[in-house]
């Protein structure tokens, strides 16, 4: 796996498109791995501080990920160094997507991803360009699809993408309208945390849970798993927040959702994030689901949690760790050899999938459909990995191993 890993990861870039606005000091790039099955897909970020090995990173993790979720296509990200918060962003955006609109007529396909929403950013500004959607590219690339079959499949990933939930089991709250969007990839992470124990031996109910990040991801991963009884004792957002050692209820934590700011988290009874980041890692929970930003998790926080107990982990996050190394570096690692992990390509895969799903031929557009492909998807790769090895420890090895096979 090593020997694959390091050529993978040491493989330059096919495409390297790097971008200065003409009217900030904005810069960006999209890092295009490989043009795997004639078309790349990955979505556009935007941080200050951002730089190309940051994207570069993320294009070939996106590689990994389509190895779980389909197509079999290569690896791309975007991203743009700026402050999201100026209030030049739109202006910023609009202009990146008009410089890179010919990538994204031909062989590139993109999404939302940190800071850039899909549904008002990137569609609309896209459309503005010419494109027809955000991931034509995969479709002329990848698909070759005749005309008719273009507008059919197009139409159906744009009417899914933002499709309204409307069964109650995957919603929060039906009437505020939550998108398929909003909540995939939170649903994917606590779905890989049950069919890892229905696969591995064990059941997620009354297992505690800490959750790192209430955004998207953090918040609606927490939603999942209290929904099927797991009991979320702690979660840890950016500024604080908040513990409960017998588990909040499954109405609490809906209502916690409910009440976010954006993605932040908001309750009356926040602890500040330095007293939380004390006490939360010990807490003695068997499930972690990190789902905040990049390599933020330290090889001490790990070490608390799996002497507290800990049994699995269930990655929101890409490459969730503190390493410098793209994927597997010392952290990492040694977490894979001590506790179950399950790695962000297969736990977080859920967009990818629904992207995929829809650029199917004619598939059914019900919320059960769209929701229960993706777990069973998630629940394949687990399995696939659990046939080889089916021990508890060494599933990330597992996972990338048979991943790699497909792309080295």
């Amino acid at each position: 796996m090593k020997d694959l890993l390091k050529k993978f990861e040491n493989k330059e870039p096919e495409i390297v498109f790097n971008w200065k606005d003409p009217e900030t000091d904005a810069e960006g790039w999209t890092v295009i791995n490989s043009l795997r099955g004639g078309a790349a897909g990955g979505g556009t970020r935007m941080r200050k501080g951002l730089d190309m090995n940051e994207v570069l990173s993320l294009a070939k993790t996106m590689e990994v990920k389509f190895s779980v979720s389909g197509p079999a296509i290569g690896g791309a990200k975007s991203g743009i160094n700026f402050d999201p918060n100026d209030p030049r962003k739109k202006g910023v955006l609009e202009r990146w997507y008009k410089a890179v609109s010919p990538l994204l007529k031909n062989y590139y396909g993109t999404g939302g991803d940190l800071n850039v929403d899909e549904i008002h950013e990137v569609i609309p500004m896209t459309e503005d360009c010419g494109v027809w959607h955000p991931q034509e590219g995969v479709f002329n690339g990848h698909f070759k699809p005749t005309e008719a079959d273009k507008i059919n499949r197009i139409g159906q990933l744009r009417q899914g993408v933002i499709k309204v939930i409307e069964n109650p089991n995957f919603s929060p709250d039906v009437n505020r309208k939550y998108t398929v969007a909003d909540m995939i990839t939170g649903y994917g992470v606590a779905e890989a945390a049950r069919h890892y124990y229905d696969i591995y031996g064990g059941t997620i109910v009354g297992k505690k849970a800490i959750v790192q990040g209430f955004g998207n991801v953090g918040s609606a991963a927490a939603f999942y798993l209290a929904q099927m009884g797991a009991k979320v004792v702690g979660i840890i957002d950016r500024d604080g927040g908040v513990i409960n050692e017998d588990g909040f209820s499954f109405e609490e934590i809906t209502t916690l959702f409910l009440n976010k700011d954006g993605n932040k988290l908001v309750a009356a009874n926040m602890i500040p994030f330095a007293e939380i980041n004390e006490k939360i890692w010990s807490m003695g929970a068997q499930v972690f689901a990190p789902c905040a930003a990049s390599r933020l998790v330290t090889k001490d926080q790990v070490d608390s949690m799996i002497a507290s107990g800990l049994e699995v982990i269930s990655s929101g996050a890409n490459v969730p760790f503190a390493d410098k190394e793209i994927f597997f570096g010392p952290i990492m690692e040694e977490t894979d050899k001590k506790v179950s992990l399950i790695p962000d390509f297969i736990a977080n895969c859920g967009m990818a999938r629904v992207f995929a799903y829809f650029m199917e031929k004619k598939v059914q557009m019900t919320d059960e459909a769209i929701f229960s492909d993706t777990s069973n998807r998630i629940k394949n790769a687990i399995q696939n990995a659990h046939a080889i090895n089916s021990d508890k420890k060494n599933i990330s090895a597992t996972a990338f191993e048979i991943a790699l096979k497909q792309l080295v």
